[in-house]
């Protein structure tokens, strides 16, 4: 029993670190390189293939190859287009060429966002078969895939990595380690009774039925508007934070030389913040909490704009970096268990994969492209690249303040017209 935990806690080690070796970093590599004004649009596509591919590597998973080997294919796959992104990076140097970066990049991810399924899949599979109790298993090894990340994002920081694409490359190796080690995981099922079930069963699309009820359908709009804000700080934070190496007075500061490591304080809080949510769902309800996120992304965005590299101002980045646990965590899991106590027993796997593709599909994708807008107007204009440095830094304030003033808005609204919750025991 002990081996399988340790096992399955390997493989989501590895999973994040693959994901972290980039996902807040890469920001920075590419507004370093000429591609400022293009990052939304590579964050976004994280969020575009999010609407199929794990849906349907999911069908496969469920029909024809076996999760853990199917999970091995994503991420040799995964591993390779990114390793090559990386190579190619490093061989083109400064000419290196948005349409082949770009396209090698999307290739990966579009294998890489099903393995995130795919490998609770894998672990729900082996601790049922083991007779174990996964709500009681499952998060003391999840929580690992969260350390992964971290240690990735540490790596990547203190090798030097984040203004190159070393990060690709460190993320397309971990990749095909895990490619590797996953067919070394327990055997898993296919269904053959999955078979008989129509494309639109097996997609879930059967779950947008849901909308026809009012107050899920109330609820599905609010997450694809809190879904607006989840990758701007991931696309965002690291460039804005390599922008003050501008300013003599803050080039060495820890913050700027190590940003991905005062970033990471976003991720450690997120993993603590799981902790809390019980005791603020029984003292709170469901919709409070939610509410508590839509104003925690208020404080993240605000801080960001009001911080800065020195002291004290970086304490507001730190403040920005501990309220992100409440912001991503209290919306996230609240909302799920919404989800759960709101739909039919036969349709809740679909309901969530509803309520997935709308905050990290729709919202993630119009969000991040919506953002990137936002910063070419202020930042990335012709005249402010011309113009004093100040202007710049003016242009990212405006920009931290108008993403602040969205969530202010739409936290407002969710508090008068979703209706209350019950408490949750």
């Amino acid at each position: 029993m002990k081996n399988l935990k340790l096992r399955l806690i390997i493989m989501n080690f590895l999973e994040f670190a693959v994901w972290g070796a980039y996902l807040t970093s890469m920001g920075r590599y590419l507004g370093s390189h000429g591609f400022a004004s293009s990052i939304g649009w590579f964050y976004s596509m994280q969020g575009i293939v999010s609407l199929f591919m794990p849906a349907l590597m999911g069908i496969v998973a469920d029909r024809w190859i076996p999760a853990q080997k199917t999970l091995s294919l994503c991420h040799l796959m995964a591993g390779l287009f990114m390793g090559s992104a990386g190579v190619y990076a490093f061989t083109a140097g400064d000419a290196v060429a948005f349409p082949t970066l770009f396209t090698l990049y999307t290739l990966s991810v579009a294998f890489f966002m099903p393995t995130l399924g795919l490998t609770n899949s894998v672990a729900f599979h082996a601790l049922i078969k083991a007779n174990m109790d996964t709500v009681k298993a499952f998060p003391p090894i999840r929580v690992f895939g969260t350390v992964g990340f971290i240690v990735t994002m540490w790596l990547v920081d203190l090798l030097g990595q984040m203004d190159t694409p070393g990060q690709f490359v460190i993320s397309g190796g971990l990749s095909i380690v895990l490619a590797i080690y996953s067919l070394t995981l327990p055997q898993c099922e296919t269904n053959k009774d999955a078979e008989s079930k129509s494309l639109i069963d097996a997609l879930g699309l059967r779950a947008f039925s849901l909308f026809k009820q009012k107050r899920l359908a109330l609820f599905f709009f609010f997450c694809i508007m809190l879904g607006m804000c989840l990758q701007v700080t991931n696309g965002f934070a690291n460039p804005f934070l390599g922008f003050f190496a501008n300013f003599p007075d803050w080039v060495n500061t820890f913050g700027v030389k190590h940003s991905g490591i005062l970033i990471s304080i976003s991720q450690i809080c997120e993993a603590l913040c799981i902790l809390l949510i019980p005791f603020f769902l029984k003292r709170f309800g469901i919709k409070n909490v939610m509410l508590m996120a839509f104003f925690a992304w208020v404080m993240r965005f605000g801080f960001f704009g009001l911080g800065n590299p020195g002291f004290p101002g970086v304490l507001l980045f730190v403040l920005s970096c501990i309220v992100y646990g409440f912001a991503f965590d209290f919306f996230n899991i609240s909302g799920a268990l919404f989800v759960d106590q709101e739909t039919q027993p036969e349709m809740r796997s679909s309901a969530q994969g509803l309520f997935v593709m709308m905050t990290n599909g729709f919202g993630s994708t119009i969000g991040t492209l919506a953002a990137q807008a936002i910063v070419n107007r202020f930042v990335n204009t012709p005249a402010a690249n011309g113009a004093t440095i100040m202007q710049q830094w003016a242009g990212w304030q405006t920009s931290w303040y108008i993403f602040a003033g969205f969530a202010l808005a739409i936290g407002i609204l969710f508090w008068i017209f979703f209706p209350k919750t019950t408490k949750t025991n």
